[in-house]
């Protein structure tokens, strides 16, 4: 599972992270029965409206009935991983869309959660920043396939590794958030510059040659960030918003310099190592910078989302590049990783937590259907996974989120 930032190292309990006929949409559960029913209406009635009538009743019906089951789960899923509230949006091409918020956004106010909130988008960041990346190798700027210390120094085999492998998650480098987390919750407020956390990172040794194996780091995006601001001459957070957030219409999308973040938004809720919940919500998230320190709202991840997936921003080439999936297995059960890109069981996206929230973004190309899930507590991450499961047996049965990691 991925060590994003936010969460302490432990055993595996961390989160990064052919078309086929159907007889009714995602939200309509199949019941024969009702089938056989709407068949007999539209076929044997020579009342054409009421026969129309009653179809739309049963479709109606059984909108009703997938509505209450997947609020059913989402509840259940928050009550297993003790989360104060959710935000849940699901979107199919021609359906209306499933928009709902679920629980408080403040525990100690009981305000309810709300369906346009802010929350930290954790490790979603690393696909803003891998996508600059490829925008820049599209206009010949940079090359994949070159050195990372043609760009930045003093890194540890700096000549051997590659961009393509740091976005791969395959440089081999040492996670600085493995020891700076550590004492996150002794100073919670500290802000970091990128070159501090690299400094830590580069304390160690590699734990692998590189290109050699798969291993979630958050030093890979933060030299990242550092070759978008060197080749483009511009801050990471300026470049993101000029060249992505302004042309796909997110202006609910920021990335912060400290630990600021847009009202209205909801309070995040952090598991201390003994075990106590705290509010993190204004805990500085610098020590993430590249790797994941960007906020955002359910309907900007929305568009961001499906326009992730599909390469809307990059040519058709540098996406062939960016999906080329190989084995991850730290990510999921049969997970696949790209370039800052899962393809989990079929779902393409990149989650994120930080502290204290958790964020799912997903696309099923095959279903044409956006997937947004929201939460503002980092309590539990195994259950968090095991919610998304229940909501794609719901929304999506032929493409059930995949288990959790077996190693």
């Amino acid at each position: 599972m991925r060590r994003d930032p936010g969460s302490q190292r432990e055993a595996p309990n961390r989160f990064r992270a052919a078309p086929h006929q159907r007889l009714a949409p995602w939200r309509c559960v199949v019941v024969l029965g009702c089938a056989a029913a709407a068949t007999l209406l539209a076929g044997c009635s020579n009342a054409g409206p009421a026969a129309s009538g009653r179809g739309a009743a049963l479709e109606a019906s059984a909108t009703q009935t997938s509505d209450a089951a997947l609020a059913e789960a989402i509840r259940s899923g928050m009550r297993r991983a003790s989360i104060p509230g959710a935000i849940v949006g699901v979107w199919r091409e021609g359906q209306p869309p499933y928009v709902r918020a679920f629980g408080v956004r403040d525990t100690a106010s009981g305000e309810p959660m709300a369906t346009d909130l802010s929350m930290r988008i954790g490790s979603n960041t690393k696909a803003f920043v891998v996508t600059a990346i490829l925008m820049l190798a599209d206009q010949g700027r940079l090359g994949l396939d070159d050195p990372i210390d043609r760009y930045v120094k003093d890194v540890p085999s700096g000549d051997r590794i590659t961009l393509r492998q740091l976005a791969q998650m395959r440089s081999g480098l040492y996670n600085y958030s493995d020891d700076t987390n550590k004492d996150l919750p002794q100073q919670p407020f500290r802000q970091w510059k990128p070159r501090e956390l690299l400094e830590v990172a580069f304390r160690h040794p590699l734990a692998f040659p590189p290109g050699s194996a798969f291993d979630y780091c958050n030093t890979n995006t933060v030299l990242l960030g550092l070759v978008v601001e060197k080749v483009s001459g511009r801050s990471l957070a300026s470049f993101i918003e000029q060249n992505i957030l302004k042309p796909e219409g997110m202006t609910h999308t920021v990335f912060p310099a400290g630990a600021e973040i847009p009202s209205p938004h909801a309070h995040g809720y952090f598991k201390m190592p003994d075990g106590k919940i705290v509010d993190a919500t204004d805990w500085n998230p610098s020590w993430g910078w590249a790797s994941g320190n960007m906020i955002s709202t359910l309907d900007d991840m929305r568009v961001w989302t499906r326009d992730l997936a599909i390469g809307k921003l990059i040519s058709p080439a540098m996406k062939r590049e960016q999906q080329q999936f190989l084995a991850a297995p730290p990510e999921g059960d049969g997970a696949l990783y790209g370039l800052a890109l899962e393809n989990q069981n079929g779902w393409i996206g990149h989650n994120g937590n930080i502290m204290s929230y958790m964020v799912y973004p997903y696309y099923l190309p095959s279903e044409r259907m956006t997937m947004v899930i929201m939460l503002n507590s980092g309590a539990d991450i195994p259950g968090s996974w095991l919610m998304i499961q229940d909501i794609t047996r719901i929304i999506s049965p032929n493409n059930v989120w995949p288990g959790l990691p077996k190693e």
